[in-house]
């Protein structure tokens, strides 16, 4: 078992040895994800979303990179008092972070996360209006490039409140997101 493992990293290494940032190399990467999101209020627990989009990233030195995404993202929660009743949210989600790699195509990541309000329901009703039009996260984790695929997990901290006055759900919560997603990285 153990040199089952030793090989296994062995060709893990060889096949990443590639995977290394490139300085002033210009890259995009479409994206497809999945969100374990909820808004942190009592009462509610994660539920499962999905996001699309893309990153393009610039080498500025071989073991830092700045990225700057597009992403439809959908997040929300749902109740945990046995209700059933899901809040559903649609952002255009903006990352942008700096990405720096600790080993062959590793890399440990943090930033900013602008978003923007394209749909909030609340159990099937229209409640945009109740809710903030602009959504702001802090983005941290890590990826892994294997032979271009990306593969990306985040947690973002959101900052500012989902709801106006109160509104939304009668809760005052913050989005609070997991995200997975796989891309395949293309230099320009």
């Amino acid at each position: 078992m153990k040199k089952l493992l030793v090989m296994a990293a062995i060709l893990l290494g060889a096949v990443t040895a590639n995977a290394q940032n490139e300085v002033g190399q210009l890259s995009i990467a479409p994206t497809v994800g999945v969100n374990y999101a909820k808004i942190t209020t009592d009462k509610q627990k994660f539920n499962t979303f999905f996001e699309l989009g893309a990153n393009a990233e610039y080498g500025v030195t071989e073991k830092l990179g700045v990225t700057a995404g597009l992403f439809y993202s959908f997040q929300g929660s749902k109740d945990d008092g046995g209700a059933g009743k899901k809040t559903e949210t649609s952002y255009i989600n903006v990352p942008i972070l700096a990405n720096y790699y600790v080993w062959n195509g590793l890399a440990v990541k943090a930033g900013v996360q602008p978003g923007y309000l394209l749909k909030a329901e609340y159990d099937g009703h229209d409640v945009k209006k109740d809710a903030k039009k602009f959504d702001l996260g802090i983005p941290v984790g890590v990826s892994y490039e294997v032979s271009d695929i990306v593969f990306d997990l985040r947690y973002v901290f959101g900052l500012t409140k989902v709801n106006k006055k109160n509104a939304l759900m009668n809760k005052e919560g913050k989005n609070q997101v997991i995200q997975f997603t796989v891309g395949y990285k293309f230099k320009l």
